[in-house]
């Protein structure tokens, strides 16, 4: 009996250690997986993060090459000039804040009021050395979590005269990945929690800080409290971090040197630990089986002489167990082919969904370009036409010279359709011919030219005061009078079919130069929204409503550097300011 006892138990254990076994190489495979898609979602997510901030690092030396900070530094611009620059770049941009500072970071112009006079840190004292410079910090006021960019602006003769600071704002960054399933977090060099998709990890110690530690003016708190150990060179946690970081974990850490950053993700094993308790549990059953049959045939063998008449039920048993027993196995096995054929699905359905994303992005796309082609041929094509009754008005009364007159600008207005042709593709594809020197009154009279007509037939009353010198601006020529053409003809459009329709334009000299459009009409529903695309006013139908015309000019108007804007008058009507660059600024800088 003691014999018997000791056989049993033997293989009981080497039963469950088999069963061990199967379970931890099924849940080793799992990891696999696991890992792989761990991997995918940590690089894509610091793939995101390092693209983000590069964004701000690549806007820092953008505003560091432009003449309007290098004129500050040197002592030639005007700081208010200066600011508003900042300021629009990081409306444009989301930046927190941007700082132009001398080379020992004294601030000469920013963004906002109220902020330091001086900055200081490693960013600064590597620009000053002539490079790009980065750091990290919580701002001692607002808690902000900040990543600051330090670009130099280097003097014609070489040397660094001053610097360009732009700060991200990483809560703004964290918004756009905050709902991932999968706990991303990053670490700096200090193994501090700066940037995670998760608020409970952040400001948390890698190395066991108290809670009484500070870094950069915020309190550090000490990291969740974790076991680890090693499985097939891969590390696993056992994490007590709250309901929404998983308890058992794949710990995965990928370097990023180019933000000065270790990215790190908590994968949940759940899904792991769940098929290496399935096999470990198909694997014991096939044992225990097994086992019972090895020990009914020895009771067989033992009592066969005694119990013959036993033997056939004690098989019919042993039968009826095995069935059972491999029922539930091939049962487990269904299931298992199931879920994979399911996870399977689930990813070509991914990979459909992304493809039609990319060709539904490719659509939206020349859907806007065919729509803003077609709107900008418009007016030159209703120049034609018009130019073209006069001639053949004027061949009628048997006057060829005021025909050949009209012929002459309708070639004029041909050549000046395939330069705005060749403008809207430089647009589209954010390139532009060289800004030059241009002329602003002449540009409004070109203009008006052109409009006289329409003008006239819906009795609009012009009130231009021209200029008495030429008023000389930073611009393209064509494309300074698509963006004045776009806003004479809003200003007519809206005034058609009321009893006053009073058009009137004015030029201001200075720094910058203005230029107003005002009209009679009935002003802006939504001021907000009028240079935004596809936005219109006007009838569904109408030939000009498709409302790209003040969106193209606004990207017209910041490509010269200068600014648009767009509001509704007091006495009634809408006015529209132009500002732009003299051209004598381009010299002094």
């Amino acid at each position: 009996m003691t014999r018997r006892l000791l056989v049993i138990l033997l293989y009981l254990g080497a039963a469950a250690l088999l069963s061990v076994a199967a379970g931890w190489g099924a849940f080793v495979s799992a990891l696999d997986e696991v890992e792989r898609r761990g991997q995918s979602d940590l690089r894509l997510t610091s793939q995101r993060l390092t693209t983000q901030l590069q964004s701000y690092a690549e806007l820092a030396v953008a505003l560091a090459d432009r003449p309007e900070p290098q004129a500050q530094v040197a002592g030639r611009g005007a700081s208010e000039w200066v600011s508003a620059l900042l300021v629009r770049h990081a409306d444009m941009t989301g930046s927190a804040a941007i700082f132009l500072t001398d080379l020992n970071g004294l601030v000469l112009a920013a963004t906002g009021e109220g902020g330091p006079s001086v900055l200081n840190g490693p960013e600064i004292t590597r620009a000053a050395q002539g490079a790009l410079g980065s750091s990290h910090r919580v701002h001692p006021d607002t808690g902000r979590r900040l990543y600051s960019f330090a670009a130099p602006i280097f003097a014609p003769d070489g040397p660094v005269m001053g610097i360009v600071v732009v700060q991200a704002d990483l809560r703004l960054i964290e918004l756009d990945w905050a709902g991932d399933p999968v706990p991303v977090f990053f670490t700096d060099s200090d193994g501090i929690v700066f940037v995670a998709n998760r608020t409970e990890l952040l400001l948390m110690s890698r190395h066991g800080a108290s809670g009484e530690a500070v870094h950069e003016g915020a309190e550090v708190k000490p990291f969740i409290a974790h076991r680890s150990w090693q499985a097939e060179g891969r590390d696993l946690w056992w994490v007590d971090g709250g309901p929404y970081i998983p308890r058992m974990a794949l710990h995965l850490v990928q370097e990023l040197p180019v933000i000065g950053m270790r990215g790190e993700a908590l994968i949940s094993l759940a899904p792991a630990l769940r098929l290496g308790a399935l096999a470990a549990a198909a694997v014991a059953a096939l044992c225990l089986g097994f086992g019972a049959f090895l020990f009914l045939l020895g009771e067989r063998r033992r009592a066969l002489a005694e119990r013959l008449s036993a033997e056939a039920r004690a098989n019919a048993v042993l039968e009826a167990r095995v069935e059972k027993r491999t029922a539930a196995l091939q049962a487990a096995n269904e299931r298992l082919k199931a879920e994979v054929r399911e996870r399977k699905d689930a990813e070509a359905a991914l990979r459909r969904a992304q493809a039609d994303l990319v060709q539904a992005g490719k659509l939206s796309a020349l859907g806007q370009m065919s729509a803003g082609l077609s709107h900008e041929l418009n007016q030159p094509l209703m120049a034609i036409r018009s130019f073209a009754e006069n001639a053949e008005s004027f061949l009628e009364r048997d006057n060829p010279e005021r025909a050949a007159q009209n012929l002459g600008r309708i070639g004029d207005l041909a050549r000046r359709m395939g330069r705005i042709i060749r403008n809207l593709r430089a647009f589209a594809r954010q390139e532009s011919e060289p800004i030059g020197r241009v002329d602003l009154g002449a540009v409004v009279e070109a203009v008006l030219e052109m409009a006289e007509g329409r003008m006239g037939q819906l009795g609009v009353t012009l009130k231009w005061d021209a200029p008495d010198a030429p008023v000389m601006v930073r611009g393209g020529e064509v494309r300074l009078q698509q963006v004045v053409l776009n806003l004479v003809s809003n200003g007519i459009d809206a005034m058609a079919g009321r009893d006053t329709a009073e058009l009137g334009i004015s030029i201001e000299p200075g720094a910058p130069v203005r230029l107003r459009v005002r009209d009679s009409g009935p002003g802006i529903a939504e001021p907000d929204r009028i240079f935004d695309p596809f936005y219109s006013t006007k009838e569904v139908g109408a030939s000009e409503g498709m409302g790209l015309g003040l969106s193209i000019s606004y990207g017209l108007v910041q490509s010269f550097g200068g600014n648009i804007r767009g509001v509704n008058r007091e006495e009634g009507g809408a006015e529209f300011t132009v500002e732009l660059q003299p051209a004598d600024m381009e010299a002094a800088a």
